[in-house]
């Protein structure tokens, strides 16, 4: 943890402020360090092998990304339990069944968000409720051509990637 800490912002989402740090090799540095409660993804697989992807604008990134459904972790919230709420809401699934595929730091040199990823099957049709503020369409890709196009450069979103990659052999 950090010998001082200058808090400069605290939004709904991330806190930013400048720590003073001794690393381990004995040197101070000061560093800027947004921190983050966390999140989940889900790789939803149906029963003929179609993954679940979010056709999703994101303004920071400059545009339409192709996406897993996902989101923040609200306090006290289980990785699980963030994983199968953002995959009612924002697909409008139930998942029977939930695997941990793994997790991954996002952006390490600056952040602490850790995003959970995980496999969802056994899939059930429920209502949807997206948030007011998230624009996306819902698409069922062959599991094969969404995993084409990690490695065709049209998915960039990391945790979408991993979580892709990760589940290519747990199928």
């Amino acid at each position: 943890m950090s010998d001082t800490r200058r808090p400069v912002f605290q939004g709904r989402v991330v806190d930013l402020a400048v720590e003073s740090v001794t690393l381990p090799n004995g040197v101070v540095a000061e560093l800027e360090i947004v921190r983050h409660p966390g999140g989940a993804a889900v790789v939803a697989l149906d029963e003929d092998d179609r993954v679940c992807l979010l056709w999703q604008y994101r303004y920071a990134s400059g545009g339409w990304l192709w996406e897993l459904p996902a989101g923040k972790l609200d306090p006290g919230e289980s990785p699980e339990s963030t994983a199968l709420r953002e995959l009612e809401e924002e697909a409008g699934i139930r998942a029977g069944r939930l695997d941990r595929l793994g997790s991954m730091v996002s952006t390490p040199g600056f952040c602490n968000e850790v995003v959970h990823l995980f496999l969802a099957r056994e899939l059930a049709r429920v209502p949807a409720a997206p948030e007011e503020h998230e624009l996306f369409e819902v698409h069922w890709l062959p599991f094969e051509d969404a995993l084409g196009q990690v490695h065709d450069g049209t998915i960039r979103d990391a945790k979408t990637m991993l979580g892709l990659m990760l589940c290519a052999n747990r199928r």
